[in-house]
């Protein structure tokens, strides 16, 4: 199943009319795409609008692509019946990065991928749980020891989980 080029030029050409804007981004949902990342969430995340078209199956006319799109993008190598669910990955990956999404504004600076490495471990109260303790540093108020032993246990998991990462 294909979808056919009419009723999606007449929906991407509707949506651009009911809002006014010919600059915002048309996104194809698409295993054959570009691998949705971070830096690009931070990029759509100051577009204006974003038009997300999701094939089913064998995707859409071809005409549609070479003509409306802007880009194609894919959430990994694998393959889904159809684009509902990377669009729901890359619209929570945007939305979260616009200002009062989160409740606290750092939220969306401080994590994995912005720094280029994986997040740090995250621990809460109580100190100890179970015989588990939480590492002495965390609570020792140091925030110097703190923020080095953060960036160490985020080297030392990239390198061990997502080697690729680390530059």
């Amino acid at each position: 199943m294909v979808f056919m080029p009419g009723p999606l030029f007449d929906a991407v050409e509707f949506c651009r009319v009911s809002q006014g804007d010919e600059n915002g981004k048309i996104v194809f949902l698409t295993p054959q795409g570009r691998i949705w990342t971070q830096e690009m969430a931070v990029e759509f995340a100051a577009v204006s609008h974003i038009i997300l078209i999701c094939g089913r199956y064998e995707g859409i006319d071809q005409r549609v692509i070479d003509n409306l799109v802007d880009l194609e993008v894919s959430i990994g190598d694998f393959i889904l019946t159809g684009g509902e669910i990377p669009a729901m990955v890359l619209l929570d990956s945007v939305v979260r990065l616009l200002p009062g999404a989160l409740g606290c504004e750092d939220s969306a600076v401080n994590e994995s991928f912005l720094t280029g490495l994986l997040d740090y471990p995250q621990y809460t109260r109580p100190a100890e749980y179970r015989g588990y303790a939480v590492p002495e540093v965390l609570l020792s108020g140091d925030h110097a020891k703190i923020e080095k032993w953060r960036k160490e246990k985020a080297l030392e998991k990239t390198r061990r989980v997502r080697p690729e990462l680390e530059f």
